[in-house]
């Protein structure tokens, strides 16, 4: 796979070094689409997450839920603190068709996990 704007080591389990190649290849086309539809950077902060990652995340209060799409490779959190960069990113991911979208000050969550509830956009 072939990406424009990404490389799969950007989307690694921080205990997983190479684990970014579990990401699903359907998200990940999308993902390049949008950042070539934003023309801004997308800084991911989490992507691919092993089971060992994501219960470290929960014991440290983060809100990673038991079944999360990071663990499947369907889902990625991109760093975004600013409004305009916010509208910029979210109009790019929902022009590109993502359904599920999670907003908080600091990152968006991203996913197309086809297992969960679809056409949703929350907050944390």
């Amino acid at each position: 796979m072939k990406l424009k704007h990404f490389t799969l080591s950007e989307f690694d389990s921080p205990d997983a070094p190479g684990s970014g190649s579990n990401m699903k290849e359907e998200f990940l086309t999308k993902l390049d689409k949008a950042r070539e539809i934003a023309g801004i950077p997308f800084k991911i902060n989490s992507g691919f997450r092993t089971k060992a990652h994501n219960v470290s995340l929960q014991k440290r209060g983060y809100k990673a839920v038991t079944n999360s799409p990071h663990l499947g490779g369907w889902a990625a959190d991109i760093h975004c603190n600013d409004s305009a960069s916010r509208f910029t990113i979210i109009n790019a991911l929902i022009e590109v068709g993502f359904k599920r979208i999670g907003i908080d000050g600091t990152f968006i969550h991203v996913d197309c996990d086809p297992t969960k509830p679809q056409s949703l956009i929350w907050t944390y």
